[in-house]
């Protein structure tokens, strides 16, 4: 059959010391399905001094849209790790989405556009369980101040 080179929306880059997983034409696919193919990139997802709250005032965005980008992101999210905090805080804000919402979740996609070639690297040959995590995010969620965002992944 060949080397793997894609499986279940997962590329897979195969070398002699290593493998790489990523999801280069996944990210491509979502920036056209929400129209974002010419937005411009940007390095860094979120300022670490912006503040979502609930924006009761705030104008109301198409609930369906704003859930397809979360689910979208959440299939992302094993391969992409550095994104979960940003796409957990967004999350939480799906059954009353807000304008302000909706603008803080398209900057993720303008930097996945620009590190869509990022990926996982793992070392071939090893006789060992490889384990990633990324930890809370230590209550910054200013609305309940829970602090719920965790991920961990094995292979």
């Amino acid at each position: 059959m060949g080397e793997l080179n894609y499986f279940l929306g997962l590329q897979i880059k195969q070398t002699t010391s290593r493998t790489m997983i990523h999801q280069q034409k996944y990210v491509n696919k979502l920036l056209k399905r929400f129209s974002m193919e010419e937005a411009k990139e940007i390095s860094t997802l979120i300022a670490t001094a912006t503040k979502l709250d609930l924006d009761e005032i705030g104008p109301d965005v198409e609930q369906k849209m704003y859930k397809g980008m979360i689910g979208s992101l959440l299939y992302l999210i094993p391969r992409r790790p550095n994104i979960v905090f940003n796409v957990g805080l967004f999350a939480r804000f799906q059954a009353n989405p807000k304008e302000s919402h909706l603008k803080s979740i398209k900057k993720i996609f303008r930097y996945l556009k620009g590190t869509s070639d990022l990926g996982l690297w793992y070392p071939k040959g090893s006789n060992f369980n490889l384990v990633g995590y990324s930890d809370a995010d230590y209550a910054g969620y200013m609305v309940d101040k829970k602090s719920i965002t965790s991920m961990a992944h094995f292979l």
